[in-house]
């Protein structure tokens, strides 16, 4: 068989339901289809698994998966086996098995029945499993969290350095290593130890777009802030990350005195508790953890709905891993952070007595920390500029200073100011001394370097430390400097930056936030919710699933995961065949669970008189934004426009905008439903009309002509009914 000339989208179609293939997943499985090393760098959620566990089921033989954690082990065997009507597709090799359970898994891989078989390291360097997997056809090696092999990584393990010797020693084949871990040291320290120095690299954005950021003021009433966002989450799975063991079980114990379903989970505890409690999470037998950092790496849950920071994290990329393990499944995750200036000079104080290098390492790391959550930018393009990526929107949608935007100004001669005073100090010192030169600080340091005697000393004292703070944050942004962060964050110019000084031309900054000011602040916590057309239905169907998942000793997400219940309360399949269309089920599934959800729906169908749309496929518009085809899915099934905000999460005059933009990019909507409970024939009428007869549509005119008795909503809706019938 010619593996190049594979249809790889009718393969990913049958064995795991999906239509399309995320990012570089096809090039990445066509490269280790054709037999070459591959080496991955893929952010939390981006789809690492499917990269060799397609090719697995392709290729001839077994591939041998290397994974440090048991749990997660377990949990990938489960989600394959899940798809297929074969069990022994996958299985583990690993300390926690008897003996029965061992021979058992050598006889499927024997016989051809078993692509996969996930290896624990140590159990890989056993005398009797070396000599087990010699007499086995094998297909590729792909080791995951490979950044476990660098002792520049966040999880060094000293067993994966032998991973090398022990494949030389069973037999040559191709090697896929998989990691989520940015930084260069990482990623060479892996190809080399692995010996797979020409390897072809695939590095993935990490830019999360379904993720919500929000940093919120930690005040006096932080826990009461937490349980009332708790509350507005019901039957949603959430992970709180507190930094210290007593603060994660004083949480957990008042979350579950507010009759919230909580749990701690610290490395403290008994690891029997620790394991009881992860597998209740899965099981959706509760649905919040509160943990410190120790929890999450071996948890593989898709549809954690929140993910929330008591405490700030020591590093950004703490932060984005932790925050990755919300919405994995592409649907909602909101991320908030709760902090304070308390919360970092307690961090600070914690590195007091560690090696100066240790301690200047550390504290670039919380100025990073502290940048992104100070910082009025948009988060996104603050977290992507830390790795390396940059974000080009203006607005990226989702995050709370994109939502609340701040009043930009002027900076054009600041930035001047900072970019001749990085040349005048000869790009040797980071942003802190920068910032004590231009404010005409007497440090010191600044007296020893006689740096009191430049041209923009004091130059900047009009203005306080943050709105400088701001402008070299921004100015790092826009690239005009950068930071050398081999040489402990000093700051150097690029040439976009010795460009503008010759040249300047308008630059605009937001202030940064003042969090001691607005400490005692309301602010609404928000994220964007979905709307499911049929609530009554999908709340069915996660019954179901729960019974199904009981039954078969399985968490409730490897049954279906919500977007594909969403998708069921959307589309209504009520035959095998029309079940195999609903993204994220294919053959395997259908075949496996499918029967007692279709006749689920078809009683419900039946028993509600629903008319079925005719076309099993969810209609899009120009703009692809999912909270668009969300909206015209919601009108097509007559969900009251109000409720649609709600679930939405935005003001009612925000979704006429969304509705408005899609009638008028062309797309016909039916609002009659909604207007007949809200409206008057007669209104309807002579607000139409208007609109028939002016020469315009704009709503001052027609508030103007149509006189007080008609809001500028109703105008709105009419307005809404009129181009969609008129327009489109």
């Amino acid at each position: 068989m010619d593996r190049t000339k594979i249809d790889l989208s009718e393969v990913l179609k049958m064995h795991f339901g999906f239509d399309t293939f995320k990012g570089d997943q096809e090039a990445i499985i066509r490269n280790v289809l054709a037999g070459n090393d591959t080496f991955v760098l893929m952010p939390t959620g981006g789809g690492k698994s499917l990269c060799y566990q397609l090719p697995s089921l392709i290729m001839e033989g077994t591939a041998i998966v290397i994974s440090p954690l048991i749990a997660l082990m377990k949990n990938q065997v489960d989600a394959i086996r899940n798809y297929s009507e074969e069990d022994g597709v996958a299985h583990f090799l690993n300390s926690s098995l008897n003996k029965s359970a061992i021979e058992q898994v050598k006889a499927d891989v024997i016989s051809g029945k078993t692509k996969l078989l996930y290896v624990a390291p140590e159990s890989l360097t056993k005398e009797e499993n070396v000599e087990f997997l010699r007499s086995v056809k094998i297909s590729f090696y792909a080791i995951d969290e490979a950044h476990c092999i660098s002792e520049w990584g966040h999880d060094f393990r000293p067993e994966y350095r032998k991973i090398r010797p022990i494949i030389n020693e069973i037999c040559k084949a191709p090697v896929i290593a998989l990691t989520a871990t940015a930084t260069h040291k990482v990623r060479d320290d892996i190809k080399k130890n692995l010996a797979i120095t020409g390897a072809q690299e695939f590095c993935s954005s990490f830019n999360r777009p379904n993720l919500y950021y929000e940093v919120r003021p930690k005040t006096k009433n932080v826990d009461h802030d937490i349980v009332r966002f708790i509350k507005g989450q019901e039957g949603k799975s959430g992970i709180i990350y507190c930094l210290s063991r007593k603060k994660v079980e004083e949480l957990a114990e008042v979350l579950k005195a507010n009759d919230i379903s909580a749990a701690a989970y610290h490395a403290g505890m008994d690891s029997a508790i620790r394991s009881q409690t992860q597998d209740d999470f899965i099981m959706e037998r509760i649905d919040v953890i509160v943990a410190t950092i120790a929890f999450g790496m071996g948890i593989d849950k898709p549809d954690v709905r929140y993910v929330i920071h008591y405490d700030i994290p020591k590093s950004l990329e703490g932060y984005y891993q932790e925050t990755g393990r919300g919405g994995r499944d592409g649907g909602e995750g909101r991320c908030i952070a709760f902090y304070s200036n308390k919360d970092l000079h307690k961090l600070e104080k914690f590195l007091e007595g560690k090696p100066i290098a240790e301690q200047d390492i550390g504290k670039q790391l919380l100025q990073e920390t502290t940048a992104y959550c100070e910082s009025s930018v948009c988060r996104r393009k603050l977290l992507l500029h830390y790795f390396g990526e940059s974000y080009d929107e203006e607005n990226c949608g989702n995050c709370d200073n994109c939502l609340n935007p701040k009043k930009q100004v002027e900076a054009q001669e600041l930035l001047c100011t900072l970019l001749e005073t990085v040349i005048a100090v000869k790009e040797n010192f980071k942003s802190d001394y920068l910032l004590n030169v231009i404010l005409g600080k007497e440090t010191a340091e600044v007296l020893a370097h006689q740096h009191d005697e430049l041209e923009t000393f004091g130059t900047g004292a009009g203005d306080d430390e943050k709105t400088w703070n701001a402008v070299i944050r921004q100015a790092l942004i826009a690239g005009y400097i950068e930071k050398d962060v081999e040489n402990y964050g000093t700051i150097k110019m690029t040439a976009a930056g010795k460009k503008y000084l010759k040249k300047p031309t308008s630059f605009k900054i937001v202030e940064d936030r003042d969090f001691e000011e607005v400490e005692n602040e309301e602010i609404p916590m928000r994220g964007g919710g979905t709307v499911v057309v049929d609530p009554a239905l999908f709340s069915m169907l996660k019954d179901l699933r729960k019974k199904v998942s009981k039954k078969h000793n399985l968490p409730p997400y490897v049954i279906f995961q919500d977007p594909s219940l969403e998708a069921m309360a959307t589309t209504y399949p009520i035959t095998i065949d029309e079940l195999k269309n609903i993204p994220g089920v294919g053959e395997g599934k259908a075949k496996r669970y499918g029967q007692e959800f279709v006749d689920l729906i078809r009683r419900h169908v039946e028993e509600n008189e629903i008319e079925r749309p005719e076309d099993m496929r969810v209609r899009t518009v120009a703009n692809k934004s999912k909270m668009k085809v969300s909206i015209i899915q919601s009108i097509d099934r007559k969900v009251a426009l109000d409720d649609i905000a709600l679930a939405k999460g935005i003001e009612f005059d925000e979704l006429l905008d969304e509705v408005e933009s899609i009638v008028y990019s062309g797309t016909k909507l039916n609002i009659d439903y909604f207007l007949e409970e809200v409206l008057d024939d007669d209104k309807v009428d002579d607000i139409y009309e208007y609109f028939k007869e002016s020469e315009t549509d704009d709503i001052d005119e027609a508030i103007d002509e149509l006189g007080d008795d008609y809001s500028e909503e109703e105008i709105r809706l009419v307005r809404i009914k009129f181009i969609s019938e008129m327009a489109n």
